[in-house]
């Protein structure tokens, strides 16, 4: 029987990059599993080889690529910036915005990105100690969408995310009991959500991460299929509609989580009868990190993990939570039951009031995905008339359903001041890599 090596422990106040012994497995990559002491001697090598810099703008494809990269990036004593997109035009505002900054990835660089590092293609080996960072270093700077102004930068340090890390698998682990889990990720790392599950879990604790990024439905058959059970899918109501509508087969999944945008419960009961395991619903922000869940497929309140409690504000709520140092206000309004756990009651922004009534995008949105023979649409807000009046619209994705017909049924399902005054049927909507609709590119739709 051989030896369990593990490493020596960590300095006070220091945090090993990789917990565990150094013969588990962190990630799967090319179909070859990666022992942690690997890809401590990965990142070793690697964080010798990087440019001088303060930030560094990781584009890696590869997940175990770019869990390399971040590891090195951090033991170099660099931070990693996570742009709200990775077109070149906002990585170069990104990096414009942070001195002595340089952007590197696994594969050639879009002409257009300047200060780009190109990984190796094999990545080399280096002997020493087991890599540590000071618990309170800033490794991550995520930022905000930008949808109502420049994207926010929010910093986010070492301790941070082993707090997020351990409130994370309170969420989940209890899908996979004592056995280690295997993690396939559809969304990027470079998201928060992405970098919370897929990344820095794996990091810190002992689950296994496949290395690729499965986009269709058969890709994320096949990579579900390479990774040992216990299997966890991280996810998006996007990536789940794809997946029950094909058709395909799945191996035995121990359950999902899904974010990014909200999950429809007809889409959770349908995965969930499909597919077999439990999925549950995330709710989280690049401000806050994932700080609450629910099982969408039975319950529509939200229950805060340990540590959390939500604070309603008169245009918004304040999110209060063991690893964020203060407060953190968020745009979502939320009625809060006796228990703690809350509902969602959609955006002081996307509130509408029309003759009196009240109703929320959000809401209106809901209703029209819920109208049979709908894969997938959207309530907005136009831009204001010449008149100011702003009317609202629907882009939906429905092939074989009239107009007519999905006005007779929204009459049933909403008031009739907050029927959609202009419907554009689409073949899809333009949603980012994870499900996010941005709104120009919405309006720029319906214009046409």
């Amino acid at each position: 029987m051989s030896a369990v090596i593990h490493p020596a422990p960590s300095a006070p106040g220091l945090c090993a990059l990789g917990v565990g012994a150094l013969d588990r497995i962190v990630a799967y990559s090319g179909g070859q599993p990666i022992a942690l002491g690997t890809f401590h001697a990965h990142v070793r090598a690697l964080a010798a080889q990087l440019p001088a810099g303060r930030h560094a703008v990781n584009l890696c494809e590869d997940r175990y690529r770019f869990l390399v990269a971040f590891c090195a990036v951090a033991l170099r004593g660099q931070i990693t910036l996570l742009p709200p997109s990775r077109a070149p035009a906002v990585v170069l505002d990104v990096m414009q915005r942070h001195s002595e900054s340089y952007a590197l990835g696994d594969a050639a660089a879009d002409p257009a990105t300047p200060d780009y590092w190109r990984m190796p293609a094999v990545l080399e080996e280096a002997d020493g100690p087991v890599p540590e960072v000071a618990d309170d270093a800033v490794v991550v700077i995520g930022f905000t969408s930008g949808s109502t102004g420049a994207p926010k930068p929010f910093p986010k340090t070492l301790a941070a995310f082993r707090t997020s890390n351990a409130q994370n698998l309170s969420a989940v682990a209890d899908l996979w009991g004592c056995a280690t889990p295997s993690l396939v990720a559809t969304v990027p790392p470079q998201h928060m959500y992405g970098m919370e599950m897929s990344v820095v879990m794996p990091l810190l604790s002992d689950a296994t991460v496949h290395g690729g990024k499965p986009f269709f439905p058969e890709d994320v058959a096949r990579a579900l299929a390479q990774m040992p059970e216990p299997r966890l899918l991280v996810t998006t109501p996007v990536h789940l509609r794809a997946l029950v509508e094909s058709g395909v087969s799945l191996p035995p999944i121990a359950g999902y989580v899904s974010a990014t945008a909200p999950l429809e419960q007809a889409l959770a009961q349908a995965t969930e009868a499909r597919f077999g395991g439990e999925l549950r619903e995330t709710f989280g922000s690049t401000e806050t990190c994932i700080f609450a869940r629910r099982r969408t497929a039975l319950e529509t309140a939200w229950t805060p993990l340990p540590g959390v409690w939500v604070q309603p504000q008169p245009d918004g709520t304040l999110v209060h939570a063991r690893h964020l140092p203060q407060p953190v206000p968020l745009a979502d309004l939320m009625e809060v039951e006796a228990d703690g756990r809350f509902h969602l009651r959609g955006r002081q922004a996307d509130l509408l009031e029309i003759a009196g009534k009240r109703a929320s995008l959000g809401d209106l949105t809901r209703r029209l995905l819920a109208v049979p023979g709908v894969r997938d649409g959207a309530v907005m807000q136009l831009e204001p008339d010449d008149m100011g009046v702003r009317r609202i619209a629907a882009l939906v994705v429905a092939p074989d359903l009239a107009e007519a017909d999905l006005l007779d049924a929204l009459r049933g399902a909403m008031d009739p001041v907050f029927l959609p005054r202009r419907i554009r049927f689409v073949a899809s909507l333009p949603r980012g890599e994870t499900g996010k609709l941005p709104r120009d590119a919405a309006l720029r739709l319906l214009e046409h």
